[in-house]
């Protein structure tokens, strides 16, 4: 194939064969490079006289006076070439900078591919250049010594930085799964810790409420037995309503008397405000809910206690239960001492209402009122007695 272009080649503008004439001497070339030849003034060494034209490749003389399109044309050579330009239209390239022109010298300065006109008008004027093909045939070797240079380890560097990256990765990858497995460790430690803590508390209040149930258990057992002996004796009795046998309906009387009897002996049970404590409420809100993570197995297990207390009463001490009084007979005493006429008044007022309300019973003992009216002065002396005192106190005495 490369030698079959080489022999459609013009050896003029060295592109395929473009309207190919022939010489007298029958040698080829294209119409266009011949008229070029004619017109320039730098070809004069081809031309002897104004009508002759010497070939190019052996110096033979032709007439061109009529002109060039009067020069044969190379039948033979133009079909070849059409041939050729229709099976390889894919093939061959041209130059993109200038329309329609082959890529057919090498630039060895710019190492680029270029056209005719490239080296005569274009970037690439006045550079060094070689033929395709001949460049072709020396740059043969180069792209086995560049492919040795590339297979170097440390051409770029690049094989270096992606093993270190590579590294990196790896290193990343097995720091993210030790973390994964602390995480994995600390809240399975931590769900452990919670879990038995749980349990224990759980345990703690089972045992609660089997000491609760041991002591309810029993009393209600003997309750039971006792409503048992009251639901038996409610039967007898509805029974014993249409018992027509004097024998049997006075006997089941006697029995049912003397079993009441038994029951109001039964001593019950007395029910007591009870009290379970700690509340496992108040526990979590004073002591889990302000406590860390790392604090929390330290949570001790509370000891839940089950109380009893008697029905509530107001209970004074004796030391407050004097004091009381005390104070109670001071301001007495004192608005006796701002009033004198208090205590008399005081003292008929409570005689007559005795008086008054034991009217009904005087009234009985007839004579005897005078006896329940000296009791009754009895009874008011001491205090007349106290205030009476109080007022022969000096008024220093206060003071």
């Amino acid at each position: 194939m490369d030698h079959l272009i080489e022999d459609l080649t013009c050896s003029v503008c060295f592109n395929i064969y473009d309207d190919p004439r022939l010489l007298k001497c029958s040698h080829t070339f294209c119409k266009n490079c011949l008229e070029n030849i004619i017109r320039s003034s730098d070809s004069y060494f081809w031309r002897i006289s104004i009508g002759a034209l010497k070939c190019p490749t052996c110096r033979g003389i032709t007439d061109v006076s009529i002109g060039v399109h009067t020069l044969p044309i190379n039948f033979a050579l133009k079909s070849i070439v059409e041939k050729f330009k229709i099976n390889n239209r894919f093939s061959v390239r041209t130059c993109p900078e200038h329309f329609g022109n082959q890529l057919k010298l090498f630039c060895l300065k710019d190492r680029k591919i270029i056209c005719d006109q490239c080296c005569e008008v274009g970037q690439h004027q006045d550079h060094s250049t070689e033929e395709l093909e001949r460049a072709y045939r020396k740059e043969r070797k180069t792209a086995s010594k560049l492919l040795a240079i590339l297979r170097e380890k440390n051409f770029t560097g690049v094989s270096t930085v992606i093993k270190a990256l590579e590294e990196q990765l790896e290193e990343c990858k097995t720091i993210i799964q030790e973390d994964k497995k602390e995480v994995v460790n600390f809240f399975d430690k931590t769900i452990d810790m919670f879990e038995k803590k749980k349990q224990d508390l759980l345990t703690a209040l089972n045992d609660l409420n089997q000491k609760i149930v041991d002591i309810y258990a029993p009393k209600i057992e003997s309750m039971r037995q006792i409503q048992d002996e009251e639901l038996d004796l409610i039967s007898l009795t509805s029974t014993t309503q249409d018992e027509e046998s004097p024998f049997a309906y006075l006997d089941n009387i006697h029995t049912i008397e003397k079993g009441m009897k038994a029951l109001k002996k039964q001593q019950l049970i007395s029910v007591q405000a009870v009290q379970i404590c700690p509340r496992v409420e108040q526990i979590l809100k004073d002591q889990w809910y302000k406590t860390s993570i790392i604090d929390a197995h330290r949570q001790p297990t509370p000891k839940f206690e089950f109380r009893c207390h008697a029905t509530r009463t107001f209970n004074f001490s004796f030391t407050w239960t004097l004091f009381v009084m005390l104070l109670f007979f001071s301001l007495l005493a004192l608005l006796c001492l701002v009033y004198p006429d208090i205590p008399f008044t005081f003292t008929n007022l409570c005689g007559n209402y005795i008086l008054k309300i034991m009217e009904p019973v005087l009234g009985c003992f007839g004579n005897q009122i005078f006896t329940v009216q000296s009791t009754s002065q009895r009874m008011t002396k001491p205090f007349l007695d106290f205030i009476s005192y109080l007022y022969s106190l000096p008024c220093t005495y206060f003071y």
